[in-house]
């Protein structure tokens, strides 16, 4: 049963770091929690979450303390995530990075559900942490949860700037009977716990500001790339495979329904069972897919609306204009003055 849920096995990439750095033997440390050579250099393979909580297990019991958990996320490393740590990184705001992380997040693991709660003075973080169904235990433990949410919030702290004010962190365990002053140092605002899910609750304006290193070309270059290694990580994923076509093919006109079918060897009745089974049509992937590499596209000032029209399949402007107020209430000139 805890096979089933996996994690991208570029976090090999801290965790090592995290061990050099605090001169804990590495090749003792792996075997103990029972990982396998290759994980280490290919950052493609999935790993079983629960070799790293013993792997943390392990490392807290040789440094003789709690913390490394923030160990971990002080050595974030793009590889990490994959093409999504780069995704992230480029994104225009913190708000659009947490968002592709959490459109994403199949890519780095299967364990829990993520979204993004904005009101008018917080942008929530929330990690839904799944249950093992013989156990109803979490599949994430309190030290690989504490490592996730340390990671966001160093990812957080190197694109937008040390100045990041976070408000609260709050967990879905109990709180531990050891001391947590050093979450609170890290963190540097109130750590809760008992909460239903564990979140991250960031300053919304913060959130809002541009990325040190914003670039929305590269940004949604990678988009592309991630809509394939989520094919190749869940080839039963109907929608994204269905996503990965339109963008293959979206600059030389909107595929048809029959033609996405066809490319997926599927009869055009049995796609289409399919997707409505998934509560979902061909119309709704396509029209949410072209919305967002429209306004991708509208970030990139050297592109003219009558190019953008083109590069998301519309025969003419007109038609883009009608389509774009139908996504945004809006022009697509006017969108652009305004954002």
């Amino acid at each position: 049963m805890t096979e089933q849920f996996s994690t991208l096995s570029g976090w090999m990439i801290p965790f090592t770091k995290a061990m050099d750095a605090c001169q804990i033997d590495t090749t003792k440390a792996l075997q103990v929690a029972g990982f396998e050579s290759q994980f280490v250099s290919d950052q493609e393979s999935r790993i079983a979450v629960g070799k790293f909580d013993k792997l943390l297990d392990y490392c807290n019991q040789q440094n003789g303390r709690q913390d490394f958990s923030i160990q971990v996320a002080k050595q974030f490393h793009p590889g990490v995530f994959h093409a999504l740590s780069y995704a992230m990184m480029t994104s225009g705001t913190l708000k659009d990075a947490m968002v592709r992380l959490a459109q994403f997040k199949r890519v780095v693991s299967n364990t829990c559900l993520l979204k993004m709660v904005e009101d008018d003075a917080d942008l929530i973080f929330d990690l839904n942490v799944f249950d093992y169904h013989d156990t109803n235990r979490k599949v994430l433990s309190r030290d690989v949860t504490e490592t996730f949410l340390a990671t966001m919030v160093q990812f957080s702290r190197e694109v937008l700037g040390s100045d990041l004010i976070l408000k609260k962190v709050k967990f879905c365990f109990p709180k531990p009977n050891y001391s947590i002053q050093y979450l609170t140092d890290f963190f540097q605002c109130e750590v809760e716990y008992n909460a239903q899910t564990s979140v991250l609750v960031f300053d919304s304006y913060q959130a809002s500001r541009p990325l040190l290193g914003s670039n929305p070309e590269i940004s949604q270059a990678h988009d592309k790339l991630l809509n394939d290694l989520i094919g190749r990580v869940n080839k039963d994923d109907l929608t994204h495979a269905v996503v990965n076509k339109i963008y293959q093919s979206l600059s030389m006109g909107a595929p048809s329904q029959s033609d996405i079918a066809n490319d997926l060897n599927l009869s055009l009745r049995n796609f289409q069972r399919k997707l409505n089974a998934l509560g979902t049509s061909y119309k709704d992937i396509l029209e949410t897919t072209r919305k967002k590499i429209t306004l991708d596209y509208l970030d990139q000032k050297h592109l003219s609306l009558s190019e953008i029209s083109y590069l998301v399949g519309f025969s003419n402007t007109s038609n883009f204009n009608r389509a774009f107020r139908r996504w945004t209430n809006t022009s697509p000139g006017e969108y652009r003055a305004n954002h």
